[in-house]
C-alpha cells in the first residue's frame, strides 16, 4: 500500500482508518519493539517530571492543547 493514497483522504477518514490500525496493534500477540531512543526519550521526560512535578499539566489544560 502506497501511503500517498491517504493524504486526498478527509481527516475523519484517516482518524477511522488510524483507529482501526490502532485497535488491531493492540489486540494483536505480536510483541512491540520499541526504539531505544523512543524509551530514552520517554524515561528522560519521566525523570524531568520527577524532579519537578510542577511542570505536569490537568486535564483540562491537556484538552485545551488538543482542542486548540
Amino acid at each position: 500500500m502506497n501511503t500517498s493514497d491517504l493524504s486526498g483522504l478527509p481527516v475523519s477518514e484517516k482518524l477511522r482508518i488510524v483507529t482501526q490500525l490502532w485497535d488491531e496493534i493492540a489486540s494483536s500477540p505480536e510483541h512491540i519493539i520499541v526504539p531505544p531512543d523512543v524509551i530514552r526519550e520517554a524515561s528522560r521526560r519521566s525523570a524531568e517530571l520527577d524532579a519537578d512535578p510542577s511542570i505536569a499539566i490537568d486535564e483540562d489544560e491537556l484538552w485545551r492543547r488538543v482542542d486548540g
